[in-house]
């Protein structure tokens, strides 16, 4: 049997996903399903870059603004939705993109990754959370590397959440997270997915990220911030651990100035592409569009659609 359609847009941050994501959905006739983890969140707008309602074109978008702040998000949950939105998707005959640049997440769609079922040391996982605080993330980040090293070096010190997941995964089952993600990357795709990412010479990245950073600046963020504390959001939060809010939570607490602030989160986002670009290189079979071989985003749109139509993901005519 025919495996049902998929399409993945992907690449860095600042990138251009959000605008060609509904050029291409009103093309072929497909609906959103963002693959973001920050963007589930409801009042985490401005830092996110969260498309507005009056931008999505009548597009319908899912995983936005699902989740209230103080409410955990994984990429078991992710998975779960996501599936279940593609699901309902197909059924109504259209095609499903999903949409944004947490690869890891992309990852356990297209593959059907399997999570462990065993409960989550809840003790443990507040244990852990509480020494990165205390002590820092690179203490935490130790005692991957004694556990597994291989993980270690594929996870950068500063994500605390997948650190925290891997010596989760490390205790609950006595295996290595690393040896578990190879396993099931060797799996089959569980669809008929055409997989884009999106990508740009890295000092035009780089350039976009600055400007965007500026924008949301002059947008309100330090605002936004204040508010959802104001509203009792911790700062301790793990949406509030996300890009930008984290930076302007030091600012409020005056642990930072705020061209510091607004500095770092442009310096830490922009390390952050370039970890997803890295991520990206590592990943099968996808498809790379670089807007500089195209004259035009409206060519490269034309070239994504031939290549949809060779997948047979969308009809010939």
């Amino acid at each position: 049997m025919m495996k049902p359609p998929l399409i993945i847009l992907s690449g860095a941050t600042a990138v251009g996903k959000t605008d060609l994501s509904i050029r291409l959905a009103k093309t072929i006739g497909g609906e959103i399903i963002s693959a973001d983890s920050m963007q589930v969140y409801k009042g985490f707008d401005i830092g996110t870059a969260k498309i507005r309602k009056d931008e999505m074109q009548n597009v319908p978008h899912y995983l936005i603004d699902e989740l209230e702040p103080y409410e955990e998000f994984s990429v078991f949950e992710f998975q779960k939705r996501a599936l279940s939105y593609i699901h309902s998707i197909h059924e109504k005959g259209r095609i499903p993109i999903l949409a944004g640049g947490t690869g890891f997440y992309i990852q356990s769609v297209l593959y059907e990754i399997e999570f462990t079922s065993s409960e989550t040391d809840i003790a443990y996982r507040r244990e852990l959370e509480q020494m990165a605080k205390e002590k820092g993330p690179q203490a935490l980040h130790c005692l991957l590397e004694e556990a597994d090293p291989e993980a270690a070096g594929q996870i950068h010190a500063n994500n605390v959440k997948r650190t925290i997941r891997a010596l989760e995964y490390y205790r609950e089952t006595g295996q290595c997270i690393s040896l578990h993600n190879k396993q099931q990357r060797s799996r089959q795709p569980a669809f008929n997915a055409a997989y884009f990412v999106l990508n740009r010479n890295r000092a035009v990245i780089y350039d976009r990220i600055d400007q965007r950073v500026d924008a949301m600046l002059q947008q309100g963020l330090v605002q936004e911030v204040r508010s959802l504390i104001e509203r009792g959001v911790s700062p301790d939060s793990l949406a509030m651990q996300g890009l930008g809010y984290k930076e302007i939570v030091r600012y409020l607490n005056h642990e930072l100035t705020y061209e510091e602030a607004a500095d770092l989160i442009k310096k830490s986002t922009r390390h952050f592409a370039k970890r997803q670009i890295t991520w990206f290189r590592r990943e099968q079979d996808v498809i790379w569009m670089n807007y500089e071989e195209y004259p035009s985003e409206e060519e490269m749109l034309s070239k994504m659609i031939d290549i949809l139509k060779e997948k047979n993901i969308v009809p010939l005519s």
